[in-house]
């Protein structure tokens, strides 16, 4: 039975940054595609960013700019969003999720997730 398990979330000024980690237990991890999506209060959960299971693919959303990264370490079963330049407009729960996409796929789509966490907590806040 896949598992996600995401951590790293906390209180963070503007400016500031943090690194989530999605722990994923259960399957061989290079088999899945995952994804980091958010949902602030009040609002719809959108998607942030997704790594293919090759690690060789990432799909961003285009409001991000350039200012969060994807990775995958297959080794550890883990992948992680470093989160750089914060801003109050990113608090939200932030989620991974996952889906099976074949060994060494390059498919990365921020849809069609079959399986989720339960979520971390970001609040960027002064």
């Amino acid at each position: 039975q896949l598992q996600l398990v995401e951590s790293g979330g906390g209180v963070v000024q503007p400016g500031g940054s943090l690194r989530l980690s999605c722990a994923v237990s259960g399957v061989t991890l290079d088999y899945y595609a995952i994804g980091w999506f958010r949902q602030a209060p009040g609002k719809e959960r959108e998607g942030v960013s997704c790594i293919s299971s090759s690690g060789v693919s990432t799909n961003n959303a285009d409001s991000l700019k350039g200012r969060f990264t994807i990775s995958r370490d297959n080794a550890k079963n883990t992948v992680y969003l470093q989160m750089n330049s914060l801003k109050p407009e990113d608090t939200g729960v932030y989620y991974c999720a996952a889906r099976r996409t074949g060994h060494y796929s390059n498919y990365c789509q921020l849809y069609g997730m079959a399986y989720w966490g339960k979520g971390t907590l970001v609040t960027v806040s002064s």
